[in-house]
């Protein structure tokens, strides 16, 4: 067991539920059990100090089945704890009152710093798909084709499989994933990233098979630090025409509201977004 202590600004219900990932799991104890560089543990929280639960006050994170040595490098790095969040969530809020309301319901959100081509294949699988078959789906693959990472918790985990073991597949061996057109994107983008590595500017990845303006942004904020970054899916579209007035179908203009307002942070303020307009509510 090991334990990251005085964080703030982190709530692992708007970490792990706010669409950035799909391999994480809820416990009844409300922690999450989930896998990430071949590694999987289990993450909770417990008031710090203070002995407090307010929004405001530190928790510590208890990270089971990693060092401390493993917390304080990998999962630190992971979780993104060195960025003040508190700092950027009042210069979002400032003079936003949509903002402000969506921050207080999504405190706790950190955008993590995932692996680039488990980011690739999971935004690659998520397009017109729900979360729970987007979860099977990547379960699935990643079961059939990639490396065994142990058994934890009575249950055996699976590495991403890598470009390489996808390039050399067909379409028919991915049949038992259930993937549909996206199949081939996998495969095509799979030999690709073989042959050329991952890139990291939206043109590199929208040359990828499969991969439009929406995937891109989502790979670069969620895997490549780029917190600029607005990705404008259905959620997004309806929030920013619901409480911003931007026409639902001009995603052009919500790009510029987002570069214009929330400039730098564009990606964390899409995710308070997000997270405020659809939770509780299925995606589609």
């Amino acid at each position: 067991m090991a334990i990251i202590r005085n964080v703030q600004d982190f709530h692992p219900d708007h970490t792990f539920d706010c669409g950035q990932c799909f391999r994480w799991t809820r416990e009844e104890d409300g922690s999450y059990t989930g896998i990430a560089f071949g590694r999987p543990v289990n993450i909770r929280v417990i008031p710090g100090k203070a002995g407090s639960d307010r929004p405001e006050d530190p928790v510590d994170i208890l990270i089971e089945n990693a060092t401390q040595e493993e917390a304080e490098t990998l999962w630190r790095s992971y979780l993104d704890l060195d960025r003040d969040y508190g700092r950027i969530k009042n210069q979002l809020a400032t003079e936003d009152p949509v903002m402000e309301r969506a921050i207080r319901h999504g405190y706790g959100i950190r955008i993590l710093n995932q692996d680039r081509w488990e980011t690739i294949l999971s935004f690659l699988i998520s397009q017109n798909n729900n979360i729970p078959r987007i979860r099977g789906c990547i379960e699935s693959l990643c079961r059939h084709f990639g490396e065994p990472a142990g058994e934890y918790r009575g249950k055996q985990y699976y590495d991403i499989p890598t470009p390489e073991r996808l390039a050399a597949l067909s379409v028919e061996d991915l049949a038992p994933c259930r993937l549909g057109y996206r199949a081939r994107y996998i495969l095509e983008t799979a030999r690709q990233v073989r042959e050329q590595g991952i890139g990291d500017t939206s043109d590199y990845l929208r040359s990828l098979c499969g991969v439009g303006e929406k995937v891109a942004n989502c790979i670069l904020l969620f895997s490549m630090n780029r917190l600029e970054s607005f990705p404008v899916d259905v959620w997004v579209r309806r929030v920013m025409h619901e409480l911003y007035g931007i026409p639902e179908k001009d995603t052009a203009a919500m790009t510029d509201y987002a570069a214009k307002h929330f400039g730098p942070y564009g990606g964390i303020a899409q995710q308070y977004l997000f997270y405020y307009i659809r939770e509780g509510q299925e995606t589609c």
